[in-house]
């Protein structure tokens, strides 16, 4: 597995000394924004888990080989490629024969952090059920990845565009803990409200680490969310992000687009709809995700 999996040696440094590592997507870089927007972001959210006194370890696939942590000139090469494939657990195999370039999904990232023996994640939302699931059966793989891999998904939440309630039910049928932080309701991505109650709360980066550390003393299987409402400054009006959300499902349906395409076109109209404020929310909910997975494998490396 070696031959394919390539861990950079700061990473690898910091996981065989018990420092904390926090683990990034690159779905983000590749299809959630535009050059050199991605760039920025990508380049901050790991300033920002350096700051926090973790190592980040950004994800990805070059010419068939998997990259566990990627220098800074890489993050440019890399935001400017044309010819990313969007790899989930099903593409793995098939891209690294092919020897091609992709960028991970959740599931995809959640797979290879626990390869590489990283605990802590921080995406910007996770995927689930779709709305108008019972007509398409569009459940994201997410899902599955989170009822069998041990690692703790930092998020702010599922994203808007699916039917939360119905990825609630989903995750606790396959026994996934979903913890709210410091919120009893859970976010839905771009807005802090969604009508839904989390099951569970954590109000520190201690108590997320304490929970994480006891599941696994208990050799409970499956990975954990903590659901990170995105800051208040840039929550966007849940009536509002719903109308937009409403707006755009009508045209995805309109164009026939379904499947992994489904996602990025939504987002990319619902960031049109809402003149760019969508932008700015998911910008700052990347941030706050990041900084607190970085806080929770601080207080995790202690722990161990």
């Amino acid at each position: 597995m070696h031959k394919y999996l390539d861990i950079h040696p700061r990473v690898q440094k910091a996981i065989d000394t018990n420092q904390p590592v926090v683990a990034l997507e690159s779905t983000i870089i590749s299809h959630g924004m535009p050059y050199p927007k991605n760039v920025e972001m990508a380049k901050k959210v790991e300033a920002i888990i350096e700051e926090e006194g973790a190592v980040p370890a950004t994800i990805l696939m070059m010419d068939g080989i998997i990259k566990v942590g990627i220098d800074k000139d890489e993050i440019d090469s890399f935001a400017q490629l044309s010819n990313v494939q969007k790899l989930s657990k099903r593409d793995l195999a098939f891209a690294v024969s092919q020897q091609q370039n992709g960028a991970t999904t959740v599931s995809a990232t959640m797979l290879i952090a626990k390869m590489a023996g990283i605990a802590f994640f921080a995406t910007g939302g996770i995927g689930g059920v779709h709305r108008r699931a019972e007509k398409t059966f569009d459940i994201s793989r997410d899902l599955e990845e989170l009822a069998n891999v041990d690692v703790c998904v930092v998020c702010a939440g599922a994203k808007s565009i699916l039917d939360l309630g119905l990825t609630l039910e989903y995750l606790e049928t396959k026994g996934v803990p979903v913890l709210g932080y410091q919120t009893d309701e859970l976010p839905a991505f771009f807005t802090r409200k969604s009508g839904f109650k989390v099951p569970l709360r954590v109000n520190s980066p201690e108590a997320i680490a304490d929970t994480l550390h006891k599941k696994r003393l208990l050799e409970l299987q499956g990975g954990m969310v903590i659901a990170n409402p995105v800051p208040q400054e840039s929550s966007i009006d849940k009536a509002i992000i719903d109308k937009a959300i409403e707006e755009a499902l009508e045209q995805a349906e309109i164009d026939g687009i379904n499947g992994k395409a489904l996602t990025p076109y939504l987002l990319s109209k619902i960031e049109t709809i809402t003149q760019g404020a969508s932008l700015k929310a998911n910008l700052a909910l990347v941030y706050n995700n990041a900084r607190l997975a970085a806080k929770s494998a601080r207080a995790y490396s202690k722990i161990k």
